[in-house]
């Protein structure tokens, strides 16, 4: 069931509309960072490895065999060393994968804002970011003006008082969705991690019983 949740979890984290419409683009023949992923496919890798470890375990529980218990137990110890290297990763990580998606964005914007930017895809790139972050420009006093004289960017004037107001530039969105995401990466990986150091005290416990028992 913990597995299932995980990889419920990572699934929806991978297929969330916000984050593939940005991390799909492509600027010319720059891809743009998809660095965030790889936490994802790790989670969803472990959620699929610990349903399947879970009925073997379940399975070894239920047949009372060692064999399948110390299995089980090893696996864990492997999944368990994985997910803290994923997590030291991923804090290690956590501040550059937001960096990485800016700099794309500022080098789409500064194409976007060329007079031969109808050569390249930077406004269409742009305008992904405007709509699916419901922000507009970068975090400097161009970004703060764009809305005024670039109406094909950012198509709604109001969006000039909310950079005042609320600081809605692209910036402060981007750190917010990917810090959102991470946060909740961060959840369910402490989550696992708890779950897994109760399954191996639990199995070793049931396989030193067994091994007990069977002496008499």
């Amino acid at each position: 069931l913990a597995g299932g949740i995980i990889l419920g979890v990572a699934l929806w984290l991978r297929h969330d509309s916000q984050t593939t419409n940005i991390l799909y683009l492509q600027l010319g023949d720059k891809q743009a960072p998809n660095t965030f992923y790889v936490g994802i496919y790790i989670l969803i890798a472990v959620g699929a490895v610990m349903m399947f470890v879970g009925f073997l375990g379940c399975y070894g529980a239920i047949q009372e065999s060692q064999c399948l218990l110390g299995t089980f137990f090893t696996c864990l110890v492997i999944l368990f060393a994985c997910e803290v290297a994923a997590g030291i990763w991923g804090f290690v990580n956590k501040d550059q994968i937001a960096k990485d998606v800016k700099q794309f964005y500022d080098q789409a914007f500064q194409q976007a804002l060329m007079a031969e930017s109808d050569m390249n895809n930077g406004k269409a790139v742009v305008k992904t970011f405007h709509e699916t972050l419901d922000c507009c420009g970068p975090d400097n006093a161009v970004g703060a003006i764009t809305p005024l004289w670039r109406d094909d960017l950012c198509p709604k004037k109001e969006f000039f008082l909310k950079n005042l107001i609320e600081s809605s530039n692209c910036h402060k969105k981007i750190d917010e969705l990917f810090s959102g995401k991470l946060y909740l990466i961060g959840i369910a990986a402490i989550v696992v991690a708890v779950i897994m150091i109760f399954e191996m005290i639990l199995s070793m416990v049931l396989c030193c019983g067994i091994r007990n028992s069977s002496i008499y």
